[in-house]
């Protein structure tokens, strides 16, 4: 978008059209000028114009979930960041003496035309101030007329009364200036009084109007087209009351044909729709929240699936916020300098590494690792979530993972090489529910008793284990419902454990104590219902003469 801000400028200038301007600066005065004594006016050549500015503005919902108003918050962000982009002068003088635009007649491209009203009133205002003060200094000052009282009452009095007229002019500026809007409608939500009788969304609706009457206004001044653009985000995150809030707050601010407001909605419709359905907004659409997101939503646009190229841009973007590898790097060759100068020898590595040395070693280690992700040619690549948020927990996480193995095997060194656990990582958090069901099978059939660790013994693989007791899996389906939606794709599943990487039981040993992207508590649950199932067809089997009951004593 900023491209496009740029290519539309420099076309525009290339037309011969008049280069825009800011209300900053030498503009500020221009502004103020015209905001006080000239009203704009929409002409052909205004409409005309293809150059436009952007101005963005990011909501967090996360940020305002614990207030009872989320989407006064929305409101108050939207004032809060224009007033901080075009000044609070500006807009305090338009509260007091700005008015909207309105449309030529005709064909006339005079943009400003001269307010004679406002100008006639202050002019008339000057005028009897001039003549109140005027009548008092004659009533003080000149001889024998100071004996007039009647005269100093009416000097003073007429003075009083124009001057008091411009002092409560520039009082309400002033008043607008320290006074923002975001103050205005966090003091109106903190009134219960307020929002129960006079109206709560006709005052918000009457500060929206000002906020848009502005920014037509500033298109004018500034020459160009003027788009808010609001990215709202973590709404996924909050309470379905609070969702449907941020709605309602939408709806208020695009009621207004005209208004310059665009909404980015970045949202996962699997979480917002149940949100919906929960509140009272549904009751007039059948309960049903992807109506509701249909006459909402004016533009949908889903993100197709992410290509290959793509998930290796997320990698790198993600790997460049790992600065601590950067500065670690940096660190061992100059330590690596030191050591190899020193009295001209260099100083031979400790007999056993402890825990500083296998720190240290890990920075190889997780480099290796982040190399294989960001290999297009290496298979590892081709199983990368296609969500950035689970791009970036597994290059957070494969740090921690290295460092903890390197830590176990210290002075013996890991079995598992830096790809192997880069990939277990990748298998923990794309595959959660089918990994702990493995993994408590595993532990269940006493296949993870090995504790030897030989590079020709790995063990039974984890996908013969998981074909043993997948038709379990599926009779617990329903008890597991919301967990075996957190898997991607089964097929994926068996390819990664079958075909690229068989991992064994005795891998598994090895990176089950080192695994912290695993939630643990699926596997307890799944041993659980493993047996109680196991108790159910137990107490189901008759027990009768010359039959050995299966159930334990």
């Amino acid at each position: 978008m900023r491209e496009e801000m740029s290519r539309r400028e420099a076309a525009e200038l290339q037309r011969g059209h008049r280069k825009p301007r800011s209300p900053h600066g030498w503009g500020l005065l221009v502004a103020l000028w015209l905001l006080a004594f000239y009203e704009p006016v929409v002409t052909e050549g205004h409409l005309r114009r293809k150059n436009l500015e952007f101005i963005f503005i990011r909501f967090s919902a996360w940020e305002f979930a614990g207030c009872d108003k989320l989407w006064a918050g929305l409101v108050t962000t939207l004032c809060h960041h224009i007033r901080q982009h075009f000044g609070a002068l500006p807009l305090s003088v338009f509260h007091v003496m700005g008015s909207r635009p309105r449309f030529a007649s005709g064909f006339s491209q005079r943009e400003w035309i001269l307010k004679k009203g406002t100008c006639l009133r202050l002019w008339g205002l000057l005028l009897v101030l001039g003549v109140g003060v005027a009548i008092l200094l004659v009533a003080l000052l000149v001889p024998g007329i100071k004996d007039h009282h009647a005269l100093k009452v009416v000097g003073s009095a007429v003075a009083s009364l124009s001057g008091s007229s411009l002092v409560l002019g520039a009082l309400s500026i002033l008043k607008n200036f320290l006074v923002s809007e975001k103050k205005k409608i966090e003091r109106l939500t903190d009134s219960d009084r307020f929002a129960g009788q006079l109206g709560f969304m006709s005052k918000i609706r009457s500060e929206v109007e000002v906020l848009v009457d502005f920014l037509a206004f500033m298109e004018v001044f500034e020459r160009r087209r003027l788009r808010v653009v609001m990215e709202i985000t973590s709404l996924d995150l909050c309470y379905p009351e609070k969702v449907a809030g941020v709605f309602n707050a939408m709806a208020t601010l695009l009621s207004d044909a005209n208004a310059p407001f665009i909404f980015l909605l970045a949202v996962d419709p699997s979480v917002i729709v149940p949100c919906l359905e929960q509140t009272g907004c549904m009751k007039g659409l059948a309960d049903n929240g992807y109506l509701y997101l249909n006459r909402a939503v004016t533009l949908p646009f889903s993100i197709p699936e992410m290509g290959s190229r793509s998930r290796l841009r997320s990698v790198e973007a993600a790997i460049q916020t790992r600065e601590d590898l950067m500065y670690r790097i940096i660190a061992d060759n100059v330590a690596k300098t030191r050591c190899g100068c020193h009295g001209g020898a260099a100083v031979p590595p400790p007999a056993f590494p402890g825990w500083k040395e296998a720190d240290s070693e890990a920075v190889t280690w997780i480099h290796e690792a982040f190399r294989c992700l960001h290999d297009g040619s290496d298979v590892l690549s081709r199983y990368l979530p296609e969500n950035g948020a689970n791009v970036r927990r597994i290059v957070n996480t494969i740090p921690i993972t290295l460092r903890l193995l390197l830590h176990r095997g210290a002075g013996v060194g890991p079995a598992v090489s830096p790809r192997a656990a880069a990939a277990w990582v990748v298998l923990a958090d794309r595959w959660p529910c089918r990994l702990s069901w493995t993994l408590q099978c595993l532990e269940d059939s006493g296949h993870g008793a090995v504790v030897t660790t030989t590079p020709g013994n790995p063990g039974k693989s984890l996908w013969s284990i998981f074909q043993e007791h997948v038709r379990e899996l599926s009779a617990l389906r329903q008890a597991l419902g919301k967990v075996l939606s957190l898997d991607g794709d089964p097929e994926l599943f068996q390819a990664f454990l079958a075909r690229d990487f068989p991992f064994g039981a005795t891998e598994a040993r090895e990176l089950l104590g080192v695994t912290v992207n695993l939630d643990h508590s699926i596997r307890h649950q799944m041993g659980l219902l493993r047996a109680m199932a196991r108790l159910g067809k137990a107490a189901a089997v008759p027990v009768s003469r010359g039959v050995q009951c299966p159930c334990p004593r």
